[in-house]
């Protein structure tokens, strides 16, 4: 196949390692997948890059002349060329593909508007901050009990675990995770796998070169 990812020529320091196009180089280099990397402005957003990616968001891939946009759809796509990312027994794949739907669902939601709040500096003992912290920690603890009994998320290793990983390295420099050691101990084995440590630093070095932008 002829692959090319698509992500932001810059973005500012504090999302260096977090942009979602990591997620979809993890995958590539699970796979084996040869591809090109291309860029699209960060502070122009123009009617090219909606005709790809409809909320002016990275990353999308082209497969030749067709496009795939999300995060998620990509590495379904992905998995579709190659076991590595999804296996090939029906059931196998169905267990994969509904942990992929729920990492993205049940997992990442709480905790990207729990860090949004964070960020902004919202106090942490409202109303509303409280049931998101109780959604977020309860979310967290029917993780741990799965993570518990399970190497990986969904038998071998699989795409559910680039996504599930993935969500789960935001309490990066949290403390969030510490009552948790069996999520911790997952987390730990798949950013230690070398697909992961060769996209990162991939990743890395792309944001990190000298652009305009910057």
């Amino acid at each position: 196949m002829d692959l090319t990812l698509t992500t932001f020529d810059w973005v500012p320091e504090r999302p260096r390692g977090y942009v979602r196009d990591l997620r979809v180089r993890w995958a590539l280099e699970e796979a084996g997948l040869p591809y090109r990397v291309a860029t699209v402005p960060f502070h122009t957003r123009g009617a090219e890059h909606v005709a790809h990616q409809p909320f002016a968001q990275v990353p999308w891939l082209s497969v030749g002349a067709e496009t795939i946009f999300e995060s998620g759809a990509i590495l379904l796509f992905l998995g579709e060329h190659s076991a590595a990312l999804l296996p090939t027994a029906p059931q196998a794949r169905r267990e994969a593909i509904q942990w992929m739907v729920a990492s993205l669902n049940s997992i990442e939601p709480p905790v990207i508007a729990w860090l949004h709040m964070v960020f902004a500096g919202d106090p942490c003992d409202g109303p509303g901050a409280k049931r998101l912290i109780t959604l977020r920690d309860t979310r967290l603890r029917q993780l741990e009990g799965v993570s518990a009994e399970r190497t990986w998320i969904a038998g071998s290793f699989s795409a559910a675990d680039i996504l599930l990983a993935d969500a789960l390295r935001l309490f990066d420099g949290t403390q969030v995770l510490a009552p948790l050691p069996a999520c911790q101990a997952y987390l730990d084995r798949a950013i230690t796998r070398p697909a992961f440590a060769r996209a990162l630093a991939d990743h890395l070095a792309h944001f990190s070169a000298p652009t305009a932008a910057s």
